[in-house]
This record gives C-alpha cells, sequence and structure tokens, in this order.
C-alpha cells in the first residue's frame, strides 16, 4: 500500500498548483496556450518535487527501496525536463504584450520584458545540462564529489530562477495566491536540501565514530571496521547501508554510500566491505585506525526481519556480498531456523572474500574466470546456474535476495519470474542507472 500512497501524494502535490491555478485563472486562451502554460507549471511543480525524491529521507524510502525512489527521481526528472523544453515553444503566435485594447490587463499576451523573461531563459538552459550531466555522470571524467555538489547547486539555481519566472512571466503564477504557493513550495524543496546537508550532519557530529580496523580480504577488497566513540551505536537492520565519511567533517560532502557487512546482533561496531573502484576507494587501505568517521542512516529495503518464507535464498555477485553477508551472519547469530542457500559470483577465485567464514555455510562459488583444477560451477550466474542450484519448490516458497552488478540482477529477477516466484518475494536494491 505505502508505494500507491506515495504515487498518489507525488500526484497531489505536484497538481495542486495546475488546479489552483485553474481556479483563480483569468479569461481562457487558444489550446495551445493554455497547454503551455500547464506543461510550465506542471515542470516547475516536478521539479521541486525532485528535491524529496533524492532517497536520503527514510520516511520516503523506507519500504519502498532507497534505488526505486532514485529511479523515479531520474525518470520524473526527465519528464519535467520534457515538459519544459516544450513549454516556450507551445506559445507559438501568441500576440506579445503591448497597447492591446481589448487586453488591458495583459492576460491574454505574452510579457516582452527581459527582465521577466531571463530567468525562465537561464532555467531552460541549465536544466538539461543538470540533467545530461547526471545522465553521463559514470563517463564523465571528474569526481564524484565535484558531480554531487554541482547537482546540488545546479539544482537550487534552477529552483529560484523558476520561481522568479514563475512568478513575474507567468500568466498564473502572478496571481497572489499562486505567489504564495510557489514560494511556499520552493522553500520547502530547498529547505530539504538544507536539511540534508545541514541539520543532519549536526546530528551526526554528535555521534563520531571510529576506525577500528582496516583488513585486505582480497587484492582489491577491504574491511573497514568502525566503533562507535561514546555512543551506543547504530540500530540497523542487516542488509541495510549507510553514507560514510572518513576523516572528514560531517558537512563534507566526501561521502560515499557502503552496505553494513556486520550484523546487529554482533556488537555495536559495524563492518563494511569495500572494493577499490573510485578515488575514495582506492585508498581504503590507507586508513588508520583511530580516524574519525561519521555514518547517516541506515537505508534500505534488503530485510528479511518478519518474513515467513522456509528458505532465504542469497545471490551476491562481487562486492554485492556486502549486504547479504550481514543477513547470514545475523541468522547465524540469532539461531534464525530458516534454510539459507548462498550463491557468490567472481571472476577469479583470488576474488573470493571471507571464504573460509563462507565454506561453513551452504554455498555455491561460481567464477567467471577458473583457474585449473577449479571444482565449483564455471560461467556466471544466470537461469541454468540457479536451475541446478533450486528445487522448482524453492522458487516458489523460498526468499530470494539479489545484490550485484545490474547485468547479474536483471537476468536472476528474469529467472526467478520466470520459474513462479512471487515478486514481493524477491528483493534487490540497485544503484546503477542509465
Amino acid at each position: 500500500m505505502k508505494p500507491l500512497f506515495l504515487i498518489l501524494a507525488y500526484l497531489g502535490v505536484v497538481a495542486l498548483p495546475l488546479v489552483l491555478s485553474w481556479l483563480t485563472g483569468g479569461p481562457s486562451r487558444p489550446v495551445h496556450q493554455e497547454l503551455a502554460s500547464g506543461l510550465g507549471i506542471l515542470a516547475f511543480s516536478m521539479t521541486l518535487a525532485e528535491f524529496v525524491l533524492s532517497g536520503r529521507f527514510r520516511k520516503i524510502s523506507h519500504g519502498v527501496g532507497m534505488d526505486v525512489t532514485m529511479r523515479f527521481h531520474q525518470v520524473m526528472a526527465r519528464t519535467a525536463l520534457i515538459f519544459a523544453l516544450l513549454h516556450p515553444f507551445l506559445y507559438r503566435a501568441t500576440p506579445s504584450r503591448g497597447r492591446r485594447p481589448w487586453d488591458p490587463t495583459g492576460q491574454l499576451t505574452l510579457t516582452t520584458d527581459f527582465s521577466d523573461m531571463s530567468s525562465g531563459i537561464a532555467a531552460f538552459l541549465i536544466l538539461p545540462s543538470l540533467v545530461f550531466l547526471a545522465i553521463g555522470r559514470t563517463k564523465l571524467d571528474h569526481k564524484y564529489e565535484v558531480w554531487r555538489l554541482m547537482h546540488g547547486i545546479g539544482a537550487v539555481l534552477i529552483a529560484l530562477l523558476l520561481l522568479h519566472h514563475a512568478t513575474h512571466a507567468g500568466r498564473y503564477g502572478s496571481q497572489p495566491v499562486m505567489s504564495w504557493v510557489w514560494l511556499v513550495m520552493t522553500g520547502l524543496a530547498v529547505g530539504s536540501l538544507f536539511y540534508v546537508y545541514l541539520i543532519v550532519p549536526i546530528k551526526d557530529r554528535r555521534r563520531a565514530w571510529r576506525v577500528a580496523s582496516v583488513t585486505r580480504l582480497t587484492p582489491r577488497q577491504w574491511e573497514l571496521t568502525l566503533t562507535p566513540d561514546a555512543h551506543s551505536g547504530l540500530a540497523y537492520t542487516a542488509g541495510q547501508f549507510v553514507w560514510l565519511t572518513v576523516g572528514h567533517s560531517p558537512f563534507s560532502i566526501n561521502e560515499h554510500p557502503f552496505s553494513i557487512s556486520s550484523a546487529p546482533s554482533g556488537g555495536p561496531e559495524v563492518s563494511f566491505m569495500i572494493k577499490e573502484l573510485g578515488d575514495f576507494t582506492r585508498g581504503v587501505g590507507d586508513i588508520k585506525p583511530g580516524t574519525t568517521a561519521y555514518l547517516d542512516g541506515p537505508y534500505g529495503s534488503l530485510a528479511i526481519e518478519g518474513r515467513t518464507e522456509p528458505g532465504v535464498a542469497l545471490i551476491a555477485g562481487g562486492v554485492g556480498l556486502a549486504p547479504l553477508l550481514g543477513i547470514l551472519r545475523q541468522m547465524r547469530l540469532t539461531g534464525d531456523p530458516r534454510k539459507v542457500r548462498l550463491v557468490y559470483g567472481n571472476r577469479k577465485a583470488d576474488q573470493i572474500a571471507f571464504r573460509d567464514e563462507l565454506d561453513m555455510a551452504d554455498v555455491t562459488y561460481v567464477l567467471s574466470e577458473p583457474p585449473e583444477g577449479w571444482t565449483g560451477e564455471t560461467g556466471y550466474i544466470d537461469g541454468a546456474l540457479l536451475d541446478r542450484v533450486f528445487a522448482p519448490q524453492d522458487f516458489k516458497e523460498w526468499l530470494f535476495v539479489v545484490c550485484g552488478p545490474s547485468v547479474m540482477m536483471d537476468i536472476v529477477e528474469t529467472h526467478l519470474i520466470k520459474r513462479g516466484t512471487p515478486s514481493d518475494r524477491i528483493l534487490s536494491e540497485r544503484f546503477d542507472y542509465d
């Protein structure tokens, strides 16, 4: 029910300015002019809604999944962009404002005042840049932190430019009621950003952590363990993740999302399995014990608590093992009676992490580049492999938790559905989008 409620709430919020504009509007105009105004209004309200779809509000993403929230954020941003780009061109052949006895209020004509139009023109140019930079983020040669800063500043700038444009150049936005509506909505949107990057760090500052250890797991994977600094620790559920800041102020933009690989029942310390991929992760091995760290979270919905399925299937690709390892450890520590089976895929044998620990479980290792003498599964985690590992009844009755590369997750989820696994028994979260 929560996804349906959130969709209805979203539709209500973005449609509110449109409805109020219709109720407070002036004389009717040709259809293409009304459509132009309507698309502009929707583009603005959808842009403002994007601020709270960032995934950093747990009351929104919890139970739905931050990946679903973020994907919705991306789709709606692109939809708003299309509306915004169409908006000015649909005014084609609309008279410009001037001395028109039949329209003394100027409500049926377009303004030619550049000071009123300039903010809309600027937003018209910046919004596509912001969207296209987000789409091509992984292909651009700049740091993730730089992109986040650019994205946040750009979003605030667009919101303020559109506020000025709507209330000064817009036929409906210039109405007193609509001016206040846009002002309040813009304030809430920008305020949400300040909450995430100012209020939350203030709270996190009172709950600092210290690096307890940094351990090499494989040639390019590390285990980073933190211990709470004079507080009780983090209340989380196995399978969740946090935004981690190490060696910087909690107000820094140098924070990164990592899944927790430890179990809540294992004590106050929290551990992360980190693979060397980017600027921050390549330096994990150089982090010194005692370094100050901060956590924002927990987030995520890969939780098996409260489920009644007789078995739990954990399917991991590479570093996607991290949250599933936390689930496996929690099940062991709590004496969970359910059957559990792990499928763990990697490219090479030396990439298998925590092998001594995992060998004690019902685990199937899969290597795409196996060494000579390898007796485990070879190739990739696909439908044929799953059919060898799980019985037909398992597909219908067990809970499947999947984490890894997007391609692998797509293949696994498609095969599970094909084998009759109900969608509510497939838990996954992904953060790799086009």
